[in-house]
């Protein structure tokens, strides 16, 4: 199984896409779109030696219980999860939405998604 078939194996999508307002096979593929820049972005940031060591300070200050016990988005902090993926794409992430916008189902989807 391939990480983003990991990933979106722990992820309830009909919860995904009633935050988001679409059908669940658009959630999906806006997912599957957005999770490899996103795991792409999380490798750079962790291919620098300070980059790794910050990256794994960061995931320790995190309750693993969200993951282990699966996925429920109501208690995502999605003010947090913003400033995670403001850290791992940096000054990149407008281009990174854009693109994500421009080749994601349903337009905006892929950015609502990062």
């Amino acid at each position: 199984m391939s990480p983003v078939d990991e990933i979106l194996s722990q992820i309830p999508m009909s919860q995904l896409a009633g935050r988001l307002g679409v059908d669940e096979k658009t959630a999906e593929q806006a997912t599957r779109q957005a999770l490899p820049a996103l795991l792409g972005g999380i490798q750079a940031n962790t291919d620098d030696p300070g980059g790794a060591s910050s990256f794994a300070n960061a995931v320790a200050r995190h309750d693993s219980g969200l993951v282990d016990g699966g996925v429920d988005l109501a208690q995502v902090d999605t003010t947090d999860g913003d400033k995670i993926v403001g850290h791992v794409f940096g000054a990149h992430r407008g281009q990174v939405v854009q693109q994500l916008g421009a080749s994601a189902p349903g337009g905006t989807v892929g950015q609502d998604l990062i």
